[in-house]
């Protein structure tokens, strides 16, 4: 066993601070672009429902399970090369394929073509997070990395905000069709850009690690991390958190637009930017707080400040889907988002300090495994699944009672989150 600080396949030179800034804004506008890509069907699931005459249930599969079987469980192989071969080259291939991927959406007839196509969006999405993760792990040590973190992923909430914007625009003036292909063309450009001006980084070992000179397995990397109890609870409490927020950001423009009547204009123009403010807002801020709690207090404190915050955001969204108004509940929703959206860069930032030298980039894909098969999978697929079930019962208001059984998982989150710092303050301590 050897202190690792040499370079592997792979990498390239130390990088400089010019380079490093690059390399970070390329990965977050990568990111976004992921999110709108593939948040973009949430604004136009009305029209293409209309269109093509499908069910709730069919509607939560397009958003959810037929999408994530592909994103998640490729992500696991995709790490693994990204423990051993360039990230940067694999990032910009799997950039360019969901794009064009994006744009095919546009071409379906039916529910199988559009099927299809989502699940090449998924297949090509694979490809973005875990090595992504693994970069900025390297570009950033470990007192720094919950804020580099949060800001890449802003790209979770303005990429999200963007596909609403974009796609509520391109839909109300034009139709659902030009909207996937307006979208997913230019992400094919960014990735040639990706290609030619973000840095490899030198893959670099904590201050006193102690790594074995074998590549680790894919195995080893699930083996390592469920051997870590901190990592368990955080993976428990990201994968919770996420199962709620992806069902209700793939349904809330459904939700705005059938019970309130508003219109895909108003919920791409008015809506998603004000919770775009408030997910920034949080992502950022709770970046910033949690590397100052990690100074004070140790890393433990991370994931009791995520749970805090999600204990007060948790009455703000009961109540957006109790009270009648269409604006009084986008006002209860953008609370509930100010305080919620806290989760991901800290959690990131967690599981990669964690984590083995050469099992970051696997480690990661195994926490987006577990969250993008549960999370996203499972999420937006059971709303339209619970919301064709209370349909005879309930009419419209089905999708309100759908919505409210998943957001009535949040205290599982909470819960979860507490366990993991008091996991890590026991790890402290040993």
């Amino acid at each position: 066993m050897t202190t690792q600080s040499a370079t592997v396949p792979g990498t390239h030179q130390e990088v400089s601070p010019r380079a490093r800034q690059v390399t970070l804004f390329l990965l977050t506008v990568t990111y976004f672009f992921s999110y709108m890509d593939r948040q973009i069907l949430a604004i136009l699931l009305e029209d293409i429902k209309a269109d093509l005459l499908l069910t709730d249930t069919q509607l939560g599969l397009l958003s959810g399970f037929a999408f994530a079987i592909f994103y998640a469980t490729l992500g696991i192989p995709v790490a693994a090369l990204a423990d051993r071969m360039n990230r940067v080259n694999i990032i910009s291939a799997a950039l360019a394929t969901w794009s064009a991927m994006t744009a095919a959406c546009g071409l379906a007839t039916n529910f199988i073509q559009l099927l299809l196509a989502r699940i090449g969006v998924g297949i090509g999405e694979a490809g973005s997070s875990p090595p992504s993760h693994s970069i900025i792990a390297d570009l950033y040590p470990a007192e720094k990395r919950a804020l580099a973190l949060s800001i890449y992923s802003l790209g979770v909430t303005l990429g999200a905000a963007a596909g609403q914007i974009f796609g509520g625009n391109l839909t109300y003036f034009f139709d659902w069709r030009t909207a996937f292909i307006a979208i997913g063309l230019p992400g094919v450009i960014l990735a040639v850009i990706v290609k030619l001006f973000a840095t490899e980084p030198m893959r670099k070992a904590e201050p006193g690690a102690v790594e074995s000179e074998d590549q680790p397995s894919v195995w080893d990397g699930f083996r390592t991390i469920f051997a870590n109890r901190a990592a368990v609870w955080l993976v428990a409490g990201v994968t919770l958190t996420s199962m709620i927020g992806y069902a209700l950001t793939g349904w809330t423009p459904s939700y705005l637009i059938r019970l309130f009547g508003l219109n895909t204009l108003q919920v791409g123009n008015i809506v998603a930017p004000l919770l775009a403010l408030a997910g920034v807002a949080s992502g950022l801020g709770s970046g910033w707080l949690a590397n100052r709690l990690s100074e004070r207090y140790g890393m433990q404190a991370q994931p009791l400040m995520i749970a805090g915050l999600k204990l007060l955001a948790l009455p703000f969204l009961l109540a957006f889907y109790w009270v009648e108004g269409a604006w009084m509940a986008v006002g209860m929703y953008f609370i509930a988002v100010l305080f919620q959206s806290c989760y991901l860069g800290p959690t990131f930032a967690m599981i990669q300090t964690l984590a083995p030298l050469k099992m970051r980039a696997v480690w990661a894909a195994v926490t987006l495994l577990i969250i993008n098969l549960i999370g996203l999978g499972i999420g937006p697929t059971m709303v339209g699944v619970f919301s064709d079930m209370l349909e005879p019962a309930y009419g419209e208001q089905s999708l309100r009672y759908a919505l409210l059984i998943i957001a009535s998982f949040t205290p599982l989150a909470i819960f979860a989150y507490w366990r993991a710092s008091v996991a890590l303050r026991k790890q402290a301590a040993a």
